[in-house]
């Protein structure tokens, strides 16, 4: 058998042009091709790991879902989110009707103890609220408060009465002698004719016992205010209570919050009222 002899250069060719179509075979399409696809967009390019795309719907075309179904119209509308009113739950949390009730108890209570005698101390505001008439029966009678004609300025154990106009005096010092405040206005000097000087009674064991009855009277008074605010909020509690509006874990919480507010607003009444009584009776 006769052999060929083929040529060194010839068989490193052959073996040179077998490994590069192995290497064809074996080696990715971006590979190959990766210099001459450096030009193209980044998402263009191939890329060598495999990835898997995710389709989506368009928003409209999704369903309600547990979460939204009870507040979505349609499935080809959005869902739609109530936010208008408050729950029962929030309105049995609620005690600013109560506070704002109390507040309005302690601004009267404390107007009421000041209208009071200090250790027997006319209070100027009692003069200053006093009704005065103007006028005549020919010409017309008019009722205005002092405050509305005069300036009313204590000084010590006599309060001024400053009328803005002469004839004013008369109306003002009739009105100041009939009160129940048992008080003599002097006649003007003639240094200043428009002002009246009111000397003040002095104290006694009488008017202070009067002063600290009417105090308790106003404690009493602010007490029962606050109470009925608290049956009023008690009573929508009630309610909710009936409809089973309100689970009955945030009804107790929402009870404890209501009485806390009521203990605060009675504290408060005791406060003040024991701060005034000393004020009347150490004088």
């Amino acid at each position: 058998m006769s052999h060929v002899r083929i040529p060194r250069a010839a068989l490193r060719l052959t073996s040179h042009a077998s490994r590069s179509l192995r290497s064809q075979a074996i080696d990715p399409p971006c590979q190959r091709l990766h210099l001459r696809a450096t030009h193209l967009p980044p998402q263009t390019q191939c890329s060598t790991t495999a990835t898997r795309r995710f389709t989506t719907s368009p928003p409209h075309l999704k369903k309600a879902g547990k979460a939204n179904k009870s507040h979505a119209r349609s499935d080809s509308s959005p869902p739609v989110t109530d936010l208008s009113g408050s729950t029962p739950t929030d309105e049995a949390y609620d005690v600013s009707g109560l506070e704002a009730a109390i507040l309005k108890a302690m601004e009267r209570l404390t107007h009421d103890l000041a209208q009071l005698r200090a250790g027997g101390r006319l209070n100027p505001e009692l003069i200053e609220s006093l009704k005065v008439q103007l006028g005549t029966a020919r010409e017309g009678k008019e009722m205005v408060r002092l405050r509305d004609i005069a300036q009313v300025v204590p000084k010590g154990r006599v309060v001024n009465v400053m009328a803005s106009e002469a004839e004013h005096i008369k109306p003002l010092t009739s009105a100041i002698a009939s009160s129940s405040h048992n008080l003599t206005p002097s006649p003007p000097d003639p240094s200043t004719p428009l002002t009246i000087p009111v000397p003040l009674p002095p104290p006694t064991g009488e008017s202070r016992q009067a002063a600290l009855d009417a105090a308790h009277k106003a404690s009493e008074a602010a007490d029962k205010a606050i109470q009925t605010a608290r049956a009023a909020h008690n009573k929508k509690l009630r309610k909710y209570e009936k409809d089973r509006a309100v689970l009955p874990d945030d009804l107790q919480k929402a009870r404890k919050v209501m009485e806390d507010v009521v203990k605060k607003g009675h504290g408060e009444v005791k406060r003040i009222v024991e701060g005034a009584r000393r004020v009347l009776e150490s004088v």
